[in-house]
């Protein structure tokens, strides 16, 4: 299995850390607002990593956090005078039921930074005690990048270029421009917004936390390293884990900086391999809530079906950037239904999982940095030949039983096809008219058992004033949208 590494920039080969084993870590969701596209992007990237790293016999931990301490959600609850718990587990629930819709498996850790408070604090002193860290009089606690001497080289840039290092509010306590803070005290306000209390007395809890450095806050990129640390690090590997993965926006300054904070507070190495997803452009301008183009998945749900989504989103290969626009998801969904309409016409048959090429080819294809336009072009072709062969006389036993083979191994390893093959092409009837069809097909069931075809064939007539096809199976009686 080859990976392409975006800090060396070169495809590796995919050695573990421990034989037969693969950690990866992910950075999360910051839980203050609804999901928008890049965070189903990027969902969606490490869950096929996953899956891949799975297909090639791999034990796989896969961790990825929720940020629930941030200067965002802070910023929203002083706004709204909502408790910051109530806001973070709203949206952290939304974002479980969104990545659900889009078929995103849950991973195997899910850290939250309010239960790791402790790794924290431990790892800020082994920093201080290093001498890689240093608090100030107002009660902050900054990473000295000055001490580090591999600094910036993770996402190769220049001490010089740090704009986007200032994502907080520059300090005159800070002994060098890039220093960046891993304790924040409590300030009387944010942003202008009284912490203590505003005009109707309101005051969020948990905004600060006691520590030993003092009532305050962590900074953003002390959580990652300090969560990797609790939940997957071994204290004698060369590395923390065997993959970090996140967003093309996070390698500076995030992972420059988590990187930074456990090469000089731990004995190793914070990952072997580094990974990162594209950008989502939206009509081809740059995904930006300040441009209004913010998509947002659950938008997006409300007039796709996840799977379609699912598809779409990954059917461009993950380190390029993607241009959303609903001409090509409209196409994309075109090529997703050839795959459901296959899937009927071997309905009701046995499940099998019986080697085949086209399951060798698959694999391989993915193996190679998730290759995924020669995945889909596989699966064009399997289903061209397939359909093919079907159309001509006989009973093509061994051709089904290998095409529900791969059918089954494409759900597998890239998550499509996993639906009902009926259900698929319901998508887009409301739930009191799939209510009503459920009890007509009732009746009409029940008219045929008594023999009563007059009336079988009228409700038959009214189900399909509904604008749908119904078809009768071996598995019972199915309907789906014209």
């Amino acid at each position: 299995m080859y990976i392409y590494d975006s800090v060396q920039k070169t495809k590796r080969e995919f050695t573990p850390l421990v034989e037969g084993k693969a950690s990866l870590y992910v950075c999360g969701p910051t839980v203050y607002d609804d999901a928008h596209l890049g965070h189903a992007k990027s969902a969606l990237v490490f869950d096929l990593l996953s899956r891949v790293l799975k297909a090639n016999g791999y034990d796989v931990t896969y961790a990825r956090n929720i940020t629930d301490i941030d200067d965002k959600i802070i910023k929203k609850a002083l706004e709204s005078g909502k408790e910051i718990k109530e806001i973070t587990d709203f949206y952290t629930q939304a974002f479980h039921k969104e990545m659900d819709a889009i078929g995103v498996s849950r991973p195997d850790i899910e850290p939250k930074a309010t239960e790791s408070l402790d790794a924290m604090y431990e790892l800020i002193q082994k920093l201080i005690d290093a001498g890689h860290a240093y608090e100030t009089s107002e009660g902050d606690v900054y990473f000295d990048t000055s001490s580090d001497s591999e600094y910036l080289k993770l996402s190769a840039r220049v001490q010089e270029d740090d704009d986007k290092q200032q994502r907080v509010e520059s300090s005159s306590m800070k002994k060098n421009p890039a220093d960046f803070a891993m304790w924040k005290s409590v300030k009387e306000e944010y942003n202008g917004l009284p912490v203590s209390s505003d005009k109707d007395g309101f005051k969020p809890s948990s905004i600060t936390f006691d520590s030993p450095f003092g009532k305050g806050r962590p900074g953003w990129h002390l959580e990652c390293s300090a969560m990797i640390e609790k939940h997957l690090a071994h204290d004698a590997a060369e590395f923390a884990v065997d993959i970090h993965g996140g967003g093309a926006d996070l390698l500076f300054p995030h992972h420059e900086n988590e990187a930074a904070q456990t090469r000089c507070g731990t004995n190793h190495a914070l990952a072997n391999y580094w990974m990162h997803n594209g950008f989502v452009n939206i009509d081809g301008e740059k995904m930006s809530k300040s441009l209004g183009n913010s998509f947002f998945l659950k938008d997006a749900l409300k007039e796709y079906d996840g799977e379609v989504l699912r598809f779409y989103l990954l059917s461009t290969h993950y380190r390029s950037n993607f241009n959303f626009n609903t001409e090509d998801l409209a196409s994309s969904k075109k090529r997703l239904d050839k795959i459901y309409r296959l899937k009927k016409r071997l309905f009701g048959l046995p499940e099998c999982t019986d080697s085949t090429l086209f399951r060798e080819a698959l694999l391989k294809a993915l193996s190679d940095d998730m290759n995924v336009s020669t995945a889909l072009a596989l699966i064009d072709e399997m289903i061209s030949t397939a359909n093919e062969t079907l159309d001509t006389a006989g009973k093509h036993k061994l051709l089904k039983r290998e095409t529900i083979s791969n059918l089954a191994f494409i759900e597998e390893i890239l998550g499509f096809g996993a639906k009902n093959a009926y259900e698929y092409f319901q998508f887009g009837v409301d739930a009191d008219t799939k209510e009503k069809l459920s009890e007509l097909i009732v009746k009409r069931n029940e008219a045929k058992k008594e023999k009563n075809f007059e009336a079988s064939d009228a409700i038959r007539d009214e189900i399909l004033t509904f604008g749908v096809n119904i078809m009768d199976t071996p598995k019972g009686t199915f309907w789906e949208k014209v």
